[in-house]
Formats: structure tokens, sequence, C-alpha cells
């Protein structure tokens, strides 16, 4: 029988690189999405489980809303605006940049909060970069937009502020009834499978090397994942979108596609807790960002 009272579903809402995935994986204590200083890093909603005393929190990292350039971004997009329909709170996710604003992305967020009448925390991130006086414009702007439970400042990158929201956020999880089970067991992280971060991984490696429109026209995919005598065997496709720039990706002599890999794998054995033994393919296929079967078939 479970410990677990109260369990709930929580999305987190916001822009291109304010830190959503950043701060689940700080919430949850282990690198479950894949971070970048690359817009758009995030492209499927991704489940990160926190079970701590009574309560677990389901969250729903999701893509960064943007205005879409291809019919991935169509996808994105609309995988924003689902999640919002169908869990129990949200953090709305900031970032105090310069003069305190609401922008389109923000704006249209808080009118599906308000279309929804869904529960939400404002969540101001990177506070171990902002002058602590910088905020109070931008908490007296949001909360004359909407009503937020609670506005709590905090910083993925220091762990400043989680404690307090987790906190706020335990108020807003729906009680278990009685008999009910939790969403998720206790030790689970996760509903993805090890062959998707897998692929993750290695499209954040990539993320990190590649300049300019090239990283946005990658994909990976798992293509075998076998375990025996505790060492996993793992062979992922990187897809580029264009035969130009494939010879990119590999790098000369191979050099970018073996350092992707190498800083790829590390962190697989850290999440794995296993040996991995890692194969990379590259392959092209033109214009994949607009093809609805080759987006169907990377799970997008």
């Amino acid at each position: 029988m479970s410990d677990i009272k109260r369990c709930g579903t929580v999305s987190l809402l916001g822009r291109p690189n304010v830190g959503k995935s950043s701060l689940m994986n700080a919430l949850i204590g282990e690198k479950i999405a894949i971070v970048s200083p690359k817009p758009q890093t995030t492209r499927n909603r991704i489940v990160g489980v926190l079970t701590e005393g009574e309560n677990q929190f389901v969250f729903m990292d999701t893509p960064g809303l943007h205005a879409p350039k291809s019919k991935l971004g169509d996808r994105m997009v609309k995988t924003v605006y689902e999640t919002c329909e169908d869990v129990d709170a949200a953090l709305l996710v900031i970032e105090c940049r310069g003069e305190a604003r609401i922008g389109k992305p923000e704006a249209l967020l808080i009118e599906r909060l308000k279309a929804m009448e869904l529960p939400a925390i404002l969540v101001i991130n990177k506070t171990d970069i902002a002058e602590k006086s910088a905020l109070l414009p931008w908490i007296a702007l949001y909360a004359a937009a909407y009503d937020f439970r609670e506005i709590i400042p905090v910083s993925a990158k220091t762990g400043e502020g989680l404690d307090d929201l987790v906190s706020s956020l335990a108020g807003l999880l729906p009680p278990l009834e009685e008999g009910e089970e939790p969403l998720f067991p206790e030790d689970e992280l996760t509903d993805q499978p090890e062959r998707v971060i897998a692929a993750e991984f290695v499209r954040e490696r990539l993320l990190w090397h590649l300049e300019k429109e090239i990283p946005h026209g990658v994909a990976t995919q798992t293509e075998s994942f076998e375990e025996k005598d505790g060492v996993c065997e793992i062979a992922v496709v990187i897809v580029a979108e264009k035969q130009s720039h494939k010879g990119i990706i590999i790098g000369k002599q191979g050099s970018l596609l073996k350092k992707a890999g190498t800083e790829a794998r590390l962190e697989m054995e850290k999440l794995f807790g296993c040996r991995v033994y890692l194969t990379l393919y590259v392959r092209v296929k033109d214009d994949w960002r607009n093809s609805d079967f080759m987006l169907k078939e990377f799970g997008y």
C-alpha cells in the first residue's frame, strides 16, 4: 500500500530558453529532459516524477511557445496548448531580463490559464543572474495579469527557492481517493523509455556543438538498444535535413561526431547505471521537418 496521499500533474509553460527543462531536472534531482542554449530544444512533452513524502508531483515539461516556421513547430505549439488541458496545475516560467513586460508568448499562456481556470504559480527563474531589486516590477506586473496562487523566484542552477516551490505546489495537488494508487511507482522518475532518452542525449550534445540553423534540422532515433552482461549496446541514427549538413555534423575526420558521442555516452552511463557502447550513424532526409510521415516516424 502506497504512503502517497496526494498526486497531481503539473505543466511547465513558458517561452523558449527560460529554463523549464533545467527546472524540472532540478526538482526531480535527475537529468531527464535535455537542455541547451538553443531555442526549441524540447520538442515533445517530457514527464518527470518527483515523489516526496506523501506527495507525488508529475511534471510535464513542454516546448517553448514560439511562432512556428515548420510543421514540426506547429506540432510543438499544439503540444503546449494540449498540455494545459489535462493537468491539475501549471507553472508559468519566466525570467526577468531588461524592462518588466508581458510578452506575446506569456500573454497567450495567461489567456489559456484563464480559459481553463487552472491553478498556477508564477516561477521567476534564473535569480542567480538577476538583481533582487529587479524582481519587484515583474512581480507587480504579473500579479495584476493573473491570480497566481504564488509568485516564487527560483534558480534552477543553484537550487534557490526550489523547496518553497515544492511546498507551494503540494497545496495544489488533488488528494487520492481511498484505495486509489498514484500515477507512478514511488521509485520511477519518468515515463520515457531508455531508448528515447538515449536518442535525446545524442541530440542534446549536437545542439551544444552545432551552430546556426543546423541543430534545428537534426533529429535522432535509437535504432537498437540491447543490454547484456552489464553493458548497453546502443545505436543511434542522426538525421540531417540537408546533404550539406551531413559533413558538418560528422566534422573533420569525424571529430565532432566523436566528441558529441563521447559526451552523450557519459550522460547515458550516469542515468542508466551501466557501461554503454554507443554507435552513431548520420543519414539525410530532405526537409523532414515538413514531412508528416517523418514527423510521425520520429515521434513528434
